[in-house]
């Protein structure tokens, strides 16, 4: 099996994706995240939604950035999360967060590779 294949999803050289599994770890997460209803929350490269899933069980919305368009796709036809969702399907990097009202989000989930720590060449 390709290395490279999760969940059916290819993995894509260019944008660095390397998916999330570790139950313990992403529990770890969501605990020290500790989202609560009402809480406006966004997340940034929620790929495969290993973080999104557990954290949306508990919230009422949730917006995504997420640069792949084949995962922005996915999260937007995922059967219990699609509707709790307001999915951008952009480079984070060049995503005006300025420009967001307040209501928006209070807080960020974000667990994506190095590649965003540099603007891409």
């Amino acid at each position: 099996m390709n290395n490279r294949v999760h969940q059916g999803h290819l993995a894509r050289k260019r944008f660095g994706q390397n998916f999330l599994n570790d139950q313990f770890v992403i529990d770890s997460i969501v605990s020290a995240i500790n989202p609560q209803r009402g809480q406006a929350m966004v997340e940034i490269g929620p790929g495969l939604a290993a973080l999104t899933e557990p954290v949306g069980e508990r919230l009422d919305q949730l917006t995504v950035i997420e640069l792949d368009r084949d995962l922005a796709a996915r999260l937007q036809t995922h059967p219990f999360l699609g509707p709790k969702l307001t999915i951008y399907q952009q480079d984070a990097m060049t995503f005006n967060l300025a420009n967001w009202p307040r209501k928006w989000a209070s807080r960020c989930v974000f667990s994506a590779t190095c590649l965003i720590t540099s603007p891409r060449r």
